[in-house]
């Protein structure tokens, strides 16, 4: 388990410290807290909606139950609406069908980079001639 002091910090945030926190090995626990607590629920370049979406996507690419369910809760009380959450789990679906298709078709890597970056090129001259 945790050191106290992660353990304090743990219901302090939460109003308890979860079973699957407390299932956290030695000699991770603290670390895998301050990795939770600074990615998920600190401050950085996300905003914390920016965030529940991702884990939303993440959850369901993983098809993790546990992942899905928190993440969810996360995005709701981002207030992201159910429609954005449904679309979340449709994004990391499509990033997963098309990743499938190159990885199965052995679809040359560098060939997809030259596209991707001709077809961002191409996006932003668009945006800058209709500004």
């Amino acid at each position: 388990m945790a050191s106290d002091q992660t353990v304090q910090e743990i219901e302090e945030t939460f109003g308890q410290v979860p079973g699957f926190m407390q299932i956290m090995a030695e000699p991770a626990s603290d670390h895998s807290w301050g990795i939770f607590r600074d990615l998920i629920l600190g401050e950085s370049e996300l905003s914390p909606r920016e965030k529940a979406i991702a884990g939303v996507s993440a959850a369901a690419a993983m098809q993790c139950p546990y992942c899905a369910y928190f993440h969810k809760e996360e995005a709701r009380f981002a207030d992201v609406s159910e429609a954005g959450i449904e679309e979340a789990a449709n994004l990391a679906g499509s990033t997963r069908y098309f990743s499938t298709l190159l990885h199965g078709n052995e679809y040359e890597h560098d060939d997809f980079v030259a596209e991707t970056d001709a077809i961002f090129e191409y996006l932003r001259e668009e945006a800058a001639a209709e500004d």
